[in-house]
C-alpha cells in the first residue's frame, strides 16, 4: 500500500506542478500568452497525471480486495514484482493514451480568436478553438477513456461490492469497523476524485457558466491533490506519531 501511495503522490505532484505555477502567473498578471506547442505539452502532462491516478486508484482497490477478501494469499499475490508490473503498466498506458489524444488534437486546424477562457489548457476549451470538425476527436477520446476511466471505475465498484459483502459477514461490530477502516481512506479519495472528474467531463456542461467550470476544474487539479495526503495521514497511526513528534519539537 505504501508503494502505491508513493505512485499516487507522484501523480498528484505531476498534476500540481503542471497546472499551479501557470495558474498563479495568470492570477498575478491577469493574462498569460502560451504557444500552441506549450499548450499541448501542458495538456499532455495534465492528462497523464489524471489517467495514472485513475489506474493507481484501481490498483489500490485490488490491493484492498486481496487484503480483506483473501488475506491468507495476500503476501503471495501482491509480491514486489507483481506490484511493480501493475504500476509500470499504469504509467505506460497513461503515457500512450495521452500521446494518441495529443497527436489527434495537433492535427486539427486552429484559427481566429485563440483565447482560452480557462486557467490551463483543458480538453473542451481546446476543442472549442478549433475550426475543424471535432467529431472524430471526440469519438477517439470516448474510446480511449474506456481503458483508463470507465473500466477502472467499474472495477473499483466491483471490488468494493465484494469488500463490503465480506465485511458484513464479520460478526463482531468492532472487528467489522476495524476492517472497514483499512479501506475507508481509499474510498474517500476515490469518491472525491471520480466525483469531480465525472462532474467535469461526463455530466452535461451546457447551461453552466464559465466560472462554474473553472471552480470544478480547480477542485480536481488543486484541491483534490492537496486533500489526498491529508486523508491518508489522518488514518495512519505512524503518520500521526511522526506529526506529534515533529510538533513537540516546536512546543517544547
Amino acid at each position: 500500500m505504501y508503494f502505491f501511495l508513493m505512485q499516487l503522490s507522484i501523480s498528484d505532484l505531476l498534476l500540481t506542478t503542471t497546472i499551479v505555477p501557470n495558474m498563479l502567473y495568470i492570477i498575478l498578471n491577469k493574462q498569460q500568452v502560451m504557444s500552441f506547442v506549450n499548450c499541448l505539452i501542458q495538456f499532455y502532462f495534465f492528462g497523464v497525471s489524471e489517467c495514472s491516478e485513475c489506474l493507481h486508484l484501481t490498483v489500490m482497490s485490488y490491493d484492498r480486495y486481496l487484503a480483506i477478501c483473501s488475506p491468507l494469499r495476500y503476501s503471495t499475490a501482491m509480491n514486489p514484482v507483481f506490484c511493480l508490473n501493475l504500476v509500470s503498466c499504469s504509467w505506460i498506458l497513461s503515457l500512450f493514451v495521452m500521446w494518441m489524444e495529443v497527436i489527434t488534437i495537433s492535427m486539427l486546424r486552429f484559427c481566429g480568436f485563440n483565447i482560452i477562457g480557462h486557467f490551463f489548457c483543458d480538453l473542451f476549451p481546446l476543442l472549442e478553438l478549433s475550426c475543424s470538425n471535432t467529431l472524430m476527436v471526440q469519438v477517439e477520446i470516448i474510446l480511449l477513456s474506456i481503458p483508463v476511466l470507465v473500466l477502472p471505475f467499474a472495477f473499483i465498484i466491483a471490488t468494493y461490492i465484494f469488500i463490503i459483502s465480506s465485511i458484513l459477514k464479520i460478526s463482531p461490530i468492532n472487528d467489522r469497523q476495524k476492517v472497514f477502516s483499512t479501506c475507508s481512506s481509499h474510498l474517500t479519495v476515490v469518491s472525491l476524485f471520480y466525483g469531480t472528474l465525472f462532474s467535469s467531463y461526463v455530466l452535461p456542461t451546457r447551461g453552466q457558466s464559465v466560472n462554474v467550470n473553472k471552480v470544478t476544474a480547480l477542485l480536481y487539479t488543486v484541491i483534490t491533490p492537496l486533500i489526498n495526503p491529508i486523508i491518508y495521514s489522518l488514518r495512519n497511526k505512524e503518520m500521526k506519531a511522526a506529526l506529534d513528534k515533529f510538533l513537540s519539537q516546536f512546543i517544547c
